[in-house]
């Protein structure tokens, strides 16, 4: 999509200097000025150049000086003229953009300074990292209806008008009172999480949350208890910071702690997705959360509880966390706002034992000092007037729509391949191949089709990888997500026929075409 011209008169800050000794004119020197800036792409392309009474004005020089350097960038084509408006750079700039060159050493070779290991894990990392978009089915993506985004508009504005100096000026690292109010006044009613408000930090999403925790709970060699499988970017984190994982398998009951404490019984934590085991899908059982919460106690371990999609729980009520059983202050519970309303809000928080406080406190603060205070104060009236109890009930009622939909569409397209993990709560589901189907095969061939599946072997450690895919349901139209399906059965049914690789060569020559019903 184009994008409207800027408005923003960036030339006004552009450090012009001139030097008054030098025999080359003034005009020239001002001309030659704008044109490398306009060149180098200092001054883009569509920028407003001062009026040539103020540039006047700022250097002290004749008008007339000015007047002659624009008339020369002008009829060189470096900008334009626009009546009663002003004169801009060109859009069509007639020299090649030149752009800074690297960085390289004395030599000639690149730079010697060198990353840390985990600077170097963190490059790593991020070169596999795309915005999901809106494709199905990618996993984190919500659905927000007209009746919370009415809700939204009215609340800014009335937070608008109201425009609280607090806004203007540094807040508290842990997040404005009112919100951390509303959060932990939520969180007891609805996840039974035992806390007062001092106990809330807000944070930019629970992945904030995790960084936190690894670095102010661990040191460097530290043996931290991972689930296997389980999500891969905790694990990546808890490796850059030098961590000793721990994979500790996982089964229909969730975390295996006996295991656990056979692997390594003097652990100083333990990172756990009880409520809605990731990827698989379990719940931790009532015996094993006693156990584990046993066990940290009598070892000092840390556990570290993310409650990422809780909200949405299709039958029966919702398990309560293990943060409501602890009573030995060991469990630090980590929560989002940006899978209950939006990815877009960041807004996360974790829930620490009182000794904690100032620690993540001070860690906040030094991370990134504190949470922007208007969107805080937005999110907080959102809360306190009952808008996000009615938007987390109309969304458990779409949410479970849409996963009766998947499930039924993967059954018609996928039946006889996969085995299907119907989850009763959260925003995915999982499906298992049967045969020797290579996820990563699948998902790559999937991603040349315009949809977005994440495999599921990746996400094991030590345990024998099982072949799958993760299929995100929530924000999507019931016909996009029955086309979806659609589409991935034809592609693991090719890749199974005509096998893996030369199923990828031939998808690789396709251009790719989305179905209309996945581009709609």
């Amino acid at each position: 999509m184009r994008q409207p011209p800027s408005r923003a008169k960036w030339a006004d800050l552009f450090d012009l200097t001139l030097d008054q000794a030098s025999a080359r004119p003034i005009f020239q020197q001002i001309y030659l000025s704008l044109r490398e800036a306009i060149v180098a792409n200092t001054l883009a392309p569509g920028s407003k150049l001062p009026s040539s009474r103020d540039l006047a004005l700022r250097l002290k020089v004749s008008r007339t000086s000015i007047v002659s350097a624009y008339d020369q960038l002008l009829a060189e084509g470096y900008v334009v003229g626009r009546e009663g408006s002003g004169t801009y750079v060109s859009d069509d700039v007639p020299s090649a953009i030149v752009t800074p060159a690297r960085v390289a050493g004395a030599d000639g070779t690149a730079p010697r300074q060198k990353v840390s290991v985990a600077g170097a894990r963190y490059g790593r990392f991020a070169a596999d990292l795309v915005p999901p978009g809106s494709l199905p089915f990618a996993a984190g993506c919500c659905s927000v209806d007209a009746k919370t985004v009415e809700a939204w508009r009215r609340i800014g504005a009335e937070q608008m008008r109201q425009f609280d100096p607090v806004n203007l000026s540094y807040a508290d690292p842990s997040g404005e009172p009112s919100l951390r109010r509303e959060i932990a006044a939520y969180l007891r009613a609805a996840r039974a999480v035992q806390c007062d408000d001092d106990q809330v930090i807000v944070l930019s999403g629970a992945q904030q949350a995790i960084d936190l925790s690894i670095r102010t709970l661990l040191n460097p060699g530290d043996p931290v208890w991972v689930e296997d499988p389980g999500y891969a970017a905790t694990r990546e984190a808890l490796a850059a910071a030098g961590a000793s994982l721990v994979p500790v398998p996982v089964d229909e009951n969730g975390l295996d702690v006996a295991a656990g404490i056979a692997a390594a019984s003097q652990a100083r934590a333990v990172y756990i997705t009880p409520s809605h085991q990731y990827p698989t899908g379990a719940a931790m059982s009532m015996s094993r959360r006693l156990e584990l919460l046993t066990w940290a106690s009598q070892t000092g371990a840390w556990i570290v509880e993310d409650d990422y999609d809780s909200e949405f729980r299709y039958a029966g009520r919702p398990l309560a966390s293990l943060q409501g059983l602890d009573r030995g202050g060991c469990v630090v519970y980590v929560g989002t706002l940006s899978k209950v309303l939006f990815p877009g809000i960041r807004l996360g928080f974790a829930v620490v034992p009182h000794h904690l406080i100032d620690v993540f406190r001070g860690a906040r603060f030094l991370s990134d000092r504190s949470p922007p205070t208007l969107q805080q104060a937005m999110t907080a009236e959102f809360m306190r007037a009952g808008f996000l109890t009615s938007h987390i009930r109309r969304m458990r009622q779409r949410y479970r729509e849409a996963r009766d939909v998947v499930v039924e569409a993967i059954e018609r397209h996928l039946g006889d391949l996969v085995d299907i993990e119907v989850p009763e709560c959260g925003i995915q589901l999982v499906i298992h191949f049967r045969d020797e189907l290579s996820d990563i095969a699948v998902a790559e061939a999937a991603r040349r089709q315009g949809l977005i599946v994440k495999p599921v072997s990746p996400h094991y450690v030590a345990a024998a990888p099982r072949q799958g895919l993760v299929l995100g349901y929530s924000g999507f139209d019931n016909h996009k997500l029955r086309a979806g399906a659609a589409e991935l059965g034809r592609i693991a049914r090719a890749i199974s026929d005509g096998g893996t690789s030369e199923v990828m060569r031939s998808t690789a020559r396709e251009t790719v075409s989305l179905p209309a019903a996945i581009r709609s």
